[in-house]
């Protein structure tokens, strides 16, 4: 039976009250301990994806980078697969934290997506090491139905509902972006290219997407905002960020506000 006490005010408290403080107390402690060993294990992943690529890597490598059990992995993670994927998505939302917060600050659905994607492949140049892996593990792993996806999702379709896009629908325009963005991040990190191939990018893709030549010239060139470097639990880890030469930019600079949001803000 359990015990029984009076409390203050005549009430009746029991010691189930305690027990199931001690119970929540428990799976609490529980699940931190959880969270730090998957963090952990992420964290050795990618220190062994970055040196044997992440076709090469296996799950001896990652257990015994990360000094734990066969059993503690597979508490985690089914396959290298699973690995690769819970992997890719926590470094790309890692970096999303940052470069989200700046893109929202626009109310330009067009400019969001554009400084956006301007931003993410900016951040994959700073840091090669992710830039390659992303690149290697593909988009099947490292876009479809993740973050970046969805944010560019969100973004496109009310450029569409706005009318400022004449795609016939978001996931044309989402397909065309994610498409130019891992494919450059590719070409710039292996091959020789201008400075600013990914502005030229953006251009490129924002007129075949029916925006006038000019707009689109100055949306692709617009000064990015600095997001300073990422400070995810896995980012981290890296070396520091790699200093980049100012990039050059067109003759025809971009002004400070596009046309729409000089518009907008009357």
């Amino acid at each position: 039976m359990d015990n029984l006490s009076v409390g203050s005010g005549g009430h009746v408290t029991s010691g189930v009250m305690s027990k199931q403080s001690t119970e929540d107390h428990r799976v609490r402690v529980g699940a931190q301990r959880r969270g730090k060993t998957r963090l952990r294990l992420l964290q050795s992943a990618f220190a062994v994806v970055a040196r044997k690529g992440p076709e090469a890597t296996v799950i001896d490598d990652v257990i015994s980078e990360a000094g734990v059990a066969r059993g503690t992995f597979y508490n985690h993670f089914g396959t290298t697969g699973e690995l690769l994927l819970a992997l890719a998505v926590q470094l790309s939302d890692e970096a999303l934290a940052f470069i989200d917060p700046a893109v929202l600050e626009l109310l330009d659905p067009v400019e969001r997506f554009s400084t956006g994607t301007r931003l993410y492949m900016q951040t994959a140049l700073r840091y090669p090491t992710w830039g390659r892996f992303i690149t290697s593990v593909g988009t099947r792993i490292a876009a479809r139905g993740q973050l970046i996806d969805r944010n560019l999702t969100r973004d496109v379709s009310d450029a569409i509902a706005r009318r400022r896009l004449t795609v016939p629908n978001a996931q044309v325009a989402r397909d065309i972006v994610l498409g130019s963005i891992f494919y450059g991040i590719e070409t710039m990190l292996t091959e020789s290219t201008h400075d600013n191939h990914a502005d030229e990018l953006v251009a490129t893709f924002l007129r075949g997407m029916g925006i006038d030549a000019q707009e689109a010239d100055q949306i692709a060139y617009m000064a990015l905002p600095e997001i300073g470097p990422i400070a995810g639990p896995v980012f981290s880890t890296l070396p520091p960020p790699v200093r980049r030469v100012a990039r050059r930019t067109k003759k025809t600079a971009a002004p400070e506000k596009s046309a729409l949001k000089a518009q907008t803000a009357l």
